[in-house]
């Protein structure tokens, strides 16, 4: 099976005449013996007609071939890809997803036929969103985000091959940027004095309880957001991380943890005592909304009952830090400081790897690598002081 090429002229409406170029194909015969012919195109080029020649009869030879589609880009992932894939992620990995593509990707390839997309399509893509894509300046996006975004073109298209409407996924043979090498940035942490100065600065806060179960457990806001009453074990000191509520598009939804998996993290007896007193405040606000309060049994709400938008709890706690007088850090780096403490104080990496909830202890020792070297220096004079105990005359 060859294939050959065939060139057609027609005039257009206003008169002009173009030419086009087309492959011509043998089909497997029709179940009666009859010949059958397939016509694909038209290209502009006889090169371009040659080069989809030998790739259609290449595909029907080793039984690959998918009927050519007119479907575009944006008609697979707006009416397709869209709705399947947002059933199979969390809702704030699929708004990441869809803005993305709608902001980098369809609106500079969403016209073209998915048939008609080439590596070198999606190669002057990444490096035009690498010196001109952001949305916000004149600049260009990192090397990072364009190789994310280059995964997320994967992802789509390779549903597009599974469900046959190409043949191949051309993101597979194009060239994203490789991320360039940077400096690992520091990660913020309190030591301990300072921790515990925030926490006396917060006392009779509010949300007192909330400040301590993050420094305590590690827990990430939106965990901390999420956590119910239900989740909480008082008596066998206990929090069972089961949901977390994030904000998609600024509007919050309850979703899974982080690693989609639950896990379970003891709390200390003080945690525990402020816990009950927090119960106890919180039940003095339902009494006092009566029947305006909404009581979804979250530990951590406003007054009448309903969620706190994680950038307003975010922005509490800045203003909070800043008048507790301590070094500036982030909300989140609450959850560095539990585990940086947790580490200088001899507690097994395994244990703080499942406190935070990593995916594995190794993870957890190279976010906080910065604290291996004190703890080296430790093991190395204790280790030093036992040689020389048991080699003294």
């Amino acid at each position: 099976m060859q294939g050959h090429i065939r060139k057609r002229s027609h005039t257009t409406k206003d008169g002009r005449r173009t030419v086009n170029w087309y492959v011509v194909v043998d089909m497997p015969r029709a179940g009666d013996g009859r010949r059958r012919q397939k016509w694909f195109g038209g290209y502009s080029t006889r090169r371009e007609a040659e080069a989809a020649r030998a790739k259609i009869v290449h595909d029907l030879n080793l039984g690959s071939f998918v009927e050519p589609s007119a479907l575009t880009l944006a008609e697979w992932v707006r009416e397709h890809w869209f709705p399947t894939v947002q059933s199979r992620v969390k809702p704030s990995t699929f708004d990441s997803y869809r803005r993305n593509l709608e902001l980098h990707v369809l609106s500079r390839l969403g016209g073209q036929q998915l048939r008609q997309l080439a590596p070198t399509m999606l190669n002057r893509l990444y490096a035009d969103l690498l010196s001109s894509g952001h949305s916000k300046t004149d600049g260009g996006l990192s090397a990072k985000t364009v190789r994310y975004i280059h995964t997320i073109i994967h992802k789509a298209l390779a549903d597009a091959v599974d469900a046959d409407m190409v043949g191949t996924n051309v993101a597979a043979r194009s060239k994203p940027p490789r991320p360039r090498a940077t400096t690992p940035s520091e990660i913020g942490f309190w030591e301990p004095h300072e921790l515990r100065a925030f926490l006396e600065s917060v006392r009779g806060h509010r949300l007192e309880a909330a400040w301590r179960v993050a420094a305590m457990t590690g827990m990430r806001r939106g965990e901390v957001l999420g956590l119910r009453w239900r989740d909480i074990g008082l008596d066998a000191a206990r929090i069972s991380v089961r949901q977390a509520l994030v904000s998609v598009a600024y509007e919050v939804i309850i979703s899974t943890p982080k690693t989609h998996q639950a896990r379970t993290i003891d709390l200390d007896s003080d945690t525990v005592d402020q816990l009950r007193a927090h119960s106890h405040r919180q039940e003095q606000e339902r009494e006092e909304w009566g029947s305006d309060y909404q009581n979804r049994d979250l530990v951590f709400c406003k007054e009448n009952g309903t969620p706190i938008h994680p950038h307003t709890f975010s922005q509490a706690f800045e203003r909070l830090m800043a008048r507790s007088g301590q070094p500036p850090i982030r909300l989140h780096d609450l959850r560095h400081t539990h585990a940086t403490i947790a580490l200088k104080a001899g507690v097994p990496v395994k244990v703080i790897s499942e406190r935070l909830g990593h995916e594995t202890p190794a993870f957890t020792m190279k976010q906080y690598a910065h604290v291996i070297p004190g703890m080296q220096a430790e093991a190395a004079v204790a280790v030093a002081e036992l040689v020389a105990l048991n080699t003294a005359p």
